[in-house]
């Protein structure tokens, strides 16, 4: 690492602030790294770990929404449907549970040294991010199952893959700065990935939600891309609400943009709370 001279200062500029994160880029390499190396420790069936939760998921979603209820599967597998939608949810889930509880756990890094916060939270994703490809290779063999070829949309992927992160980092920066002061969210963050999972079209197609709610319904972000995905992989247009879709992103930016200005406005108080 190059020589550095550091001065801290009061509300620093937000081209200053970006020098500062690539500055320290080798501490966010390192504590990713670190991260994925320590998700697998000791596990006898190590990265399976990574598939078996929503594979589970999507068998149990498969037969209660498909088999028992049988609601529209838009023309595809109903596994298929499950688990297109499964990828982004659970991505995010893990990234925001993840980074929420970030700074708790560097507590004595953080209260030790200084170095810009938000890299905690923002490297915790990464680990999410390799569960996400190893679960994306299982989608293949299940397409492969079914004789099931993907859209020609698939390469349309990355970005909704980028507007979950947004989202997910978004969400994670606000939580894990509330966390260091009221640790009363470490119990609010399970609930709300549990509800949000049965909110969200993750076990049925967003179609089937009345066209008088689909707007108000859109203000979930994970709804336009749980949607974008399942028109990447599946191709088919049913569930892609347009203006729905437009506010999912906007939804994503905002919460990623105010979850920067938040964790910046309260890192200064953080080794204090911890």
């Amino acid at each position: 690492m190059e020589n550095f001279d550091l001065i801290i200062e009061p509300n620093r500029s937000t081209g200053a602030f970006l020098k500062e994160l690539i500055h320290y880029r080798e501490l966010f390499y390192f504590l990713a790294w670190r991260d994925i190396l320590v998700r697998y420790k000791q596990t006898v069936i190590g990265i399976a770990w990574s598939v078996i939760r929503p594979f589970l998921t999507m068998v149990v979603f498969s037969l209660v929404f498909g088999r028992l209820a049988k609601l529209p599967s838009e023309g595809v597998p109903y596994p298929i449907l499950v688990f297109s939608a499964m990828l982004p949810w659970q991505y995010f889930a893990n990234a925001m549970q993840e980074s929420s509880n970030s700074l708790i756990v560097e507590s004595r890094l953080i209260s030790k040294v200084y170095f810009p916060r938000l890299i905690v939270p923002a490297s915790s994703v990464i680990v999410s991010a390799v569960d996400f490809l190893i679960s994306l290779a299982l989608l293949a063999v299940l397409m492969l199952f079914y004789g099931f070829a993907p859209s020609p949309f698939i390469v349309f992927m990355p970005f909704f893959f980028l507007l979950a992160t947004l989202a997910a980092l978004g969400t994670g920066f606000w939580l894990s700065a509330l966390n260091v002061k009221y640790r009363d969210f470490r119990y609010i963050v399970p609930f709300l990935v549990q509800f949000g999972l049965y909110v969200s079209p993750v076990g049925f197609s967003s179609s089937v939600v009345p066209d008088r709610w689909r707007l108000l319904y859109s203000l979930n972000p994970m709804a336009g891309v749980i949607d974008g995905f399942r028109w990447c992989v599946q191709g088919t247009a049913e569930s892609v609400y347009l203006p729905g879709f437009a506010l999912s992103v906007l939804v994503s930016v905002v919460l990623f943009g105010s979850g920067v200005k938040f964790f910046r406005r309260t890192e200064r108080f953080f080794a204090d709370y911890i």
